[in-house]
């Protein structure tokens, strides 16, 4: 047999104080329950204890206008085995400052799928409005969906940063392009003067970034080749970047650099010496093992708390809109050095 659910009107009964003072206790202010004689606040504080008492998130939503309940919403799924790596740290971060504010978390994975077949956030039977806010993540956004979001009342905060669009867009994310650009500076500063850039130049912002820190970062009298589309077999892009005379090879992947370094060495190249590699981003922190690339840290764990933290101010009145970006952590590894020519 199913038991009654227990009310405040309960509570107050079996503590013999008004409903009232049983709202104040549960959703007052400080000030609120300050009025509350102590032996009156620790007899109500007994019962709830006793009794097991849940307060009925609908009703305290309406007292508080919030259920303290934060929405997180991924583009590609959450869990992926192959890229696991890469969201993981982002949903670290975020779990942990929702646990520091005493939030909720609600992760939409029953989105409606579009004709492309990818997640959409708005639907008929939209969820959304079950959570106070949102964080969205995705390596691509759709960009009517943020502009609904944009224009609408739902707070958000999108992981990664966002082109604005009919407005400007809260986000907090990775300084890609200054990254990027110090990355060149070390190659020039090591004697590089012709470079070879693996990758698209196009599409989403994170790639844009790269491809702008890269491309202002380049001395006038430098050389640049660029591979938008990585061939898939090793032995031709590898011959393609030496007949180009490039010394110092940047790919936006790491998956494509390991083939490539692994190739050059089976050749007999030195790496570096004859072909630096460098990496445009990291999964792994400073001082974790596991790379031996030039790259730098991806600071996703700290760009998920920050997020959280960001949309929580929001929610609670304490800030405004807001776009930041995190610096990201060189990792020195040992795949860049003076090239051969000059030394």
């Amino acid at each position: 047999m199913a038991t009654k659910r227990l009310t405040q009107k309960d509570i107050a009964r079996l503590a013999g104080v008004s409903q009232a003072t049983v709202s104040l206790v549960l959703n007052g202010s400080a000030d609120d329950t300050r009025r509350i004689p102590e032996q009156t606040r620790v007899r109500i504080q007994d019962v709830i204890a006793r009794t097991g008492y849940v307060a009925d998130p609908v009703a305290r939503r309406m007292v508080k206008g919030r259920n303290d309940i934060l929405g997180v919403f991924t583009y590609e799924p959450a869990f992926p085995s192959a890229q696991a790596d890469f969201f993981a740290p982002f949903l670290f971060g975020i779990e942990e400052a929702a646990h520091q504010c005493g939030y909720d978390l609600l992760l939409m994975t029953a989105a409606a799928r579009g004709t492309d077949g990818r997640k959409k956030i708005f639907d008929e039977t939209n969820r959304l409005r079950l959570a106070d806010g949102c964080l969205v993540l995705g390596r691509n956004f759709d960009r009517e969906e943020l502009a609904q979001l944009v224009a609408g009342d739902f707070p958000f905060v999108a992981v990664g940063r966002r082109d604005d669009v009919g407005g400007p867009v809260p986000y907090m994310g990775a300084d890609y392009a200054a990254a990027t650009g110090e990355l060149v500076a070390q190659a020039q500063a090591h004697g590089h003067r012709a470079f070879a850039y693996v990758g698209p130049s196009e599409g989403a912002e994170s790639t844009v970034d790269r491809w702008r820190g890269f491309s202002n970062a380049l001395q006038p009298s430098a050389l640049a080749v660029h591979w938008p589309e990585v061939d898939s077999d090793p032995q031709e892009l590898l011959q393609a970047v030496r007949d180009a005379g490039a010394t110092v090879a940047f790919f936006t992947e790491l998956a494509d650099a390991i083939p490539f370094r692994r190739l050059a060495i089976a050749e007999g190249l030195s790496v570096p010496g004859d072909m630096s590699v460098v990496v445009l981003g990291s999964h792994l922190r400073p001082g974790e093992t596991g790379t031996a690339f030039t790259t730098y840290a991806i600071p996703r764990e700290e760009m998920g708390r920050r997020a959280t933290l960001a949309l929580v101010d929001r929610l609670e009145g304490r800030a405004g809109l807001e776009q930041t970006l995190l610096s990201c952590e060189r990792v020195e590894g040992e795949t860049l050095g003076p090239p051969k020519t000059n030394e």
